[in-house]
């Protein structure tokens, strides 16, 4: 089930899905309408800039409501209430199932929380956590619905030149570990969780800048085609077999 789903199944609000065009009767005439009836109504206008258009809609919208609005079948309000024990920051957020190894220890995002062991019970130990993940940044490791105590190890802490400088007596160790890890620049993008672009800075946030900042700019190799892929062997073999012939 997809992240969408399950909020929606939380909320108790079908989904009724329309595999059609057909199915999709008022969408698909909204988009006739703005992209074939608004297209020729700026024509026939005279305008040909954005602003002149902002202005235009206005108008459009009014007199195209006019000629085409249809009074409700009934004026009676069918939306439902939100129920009071429905938590919209709990269902409206991105949440992901971990298992707690025996060190007390989830992993996501290839980041390791690690459970503070006072606060934890040792039964937790091999059982499943849910790991709610906040648009706003804030994270949270939750069982049975109570927060868990937690810090917090980053798989991809760097080495920096300020690190470097600062201790002296570490300083050849820490230029070897900071050689190696710029050979290995690259990270994968296939990390859960939502999107973070317009979060505030924090635990989740400053990662991902970090990860940016690891990347460089570089041209990845062409991936050769299955029947590229064959032909290259078959002209590889073509020497041996006729040799064979011969």
């Amino acid at each position: 089930m997809t992240q969408f789903g399950r909020a929606l199944s939380e909320l108790n609000i079908e989904i009724l899905c329309a595999n059609t065009s057909q199915a999709k009767g008022r969408v698909e005439r909204a988009h006739h309408t703005l992209q074939d009836r608004l297209v020729k109504e700026l024509r026939l206008a005279g305008i040909s800039t954005m602003e002149a258009a902002n202005a235009f809609l206005p108008v459009f919208v009014q007199t195209s409501n006019n000629r085409f609005a249809k009074p409700p079948a009934s004026k009676r309000d069918l939306h439902r209430p939100i129920a009071g024990t429905n938590d919209l920051d709990g269902i409206l957020c991105w949440r992901e199932q971990r298992s707690v190894s025996r060190q007390l220890v989830v992993n996501y995002n290839r980041m390791k929380f690690m459970l503070r062991p006072d606060k934890t019970p040792a039964a937790l130990a091999g059982k499943l956590v849910d790991i709610y993940d906040f648009p706003d940044g804030r994270l949270e490791i939750r069982w049975r619905g109570l927060p868990l105590s937690y810090s917090v190890f980053d798989h991809l802490q760097r080495v920096s030149h300020a690190a470097i400088i600062e201790n002296k007596r570490l300083g050849e160790v820490l230029a070897w570990i900071k050689q190696q890890q710029d050979k290995h620049p690259h990270y994968r993008d296939n990390l859960a969780g939502p999107r973070r672009s317009n979060q505030k800075a924090g635990l989740m946030k400053d990662r991902v800048d970090r990860l940016v900042q690891g990347k460089k700019p570089g041209r990845h190799p062409a991936r050769r085609g299955r029947r590229s892929c064959d032909t290259g062997v078959c002209a590889a073999t073509a020497p041996a077999t006729s040799e064979a012939a011969e």
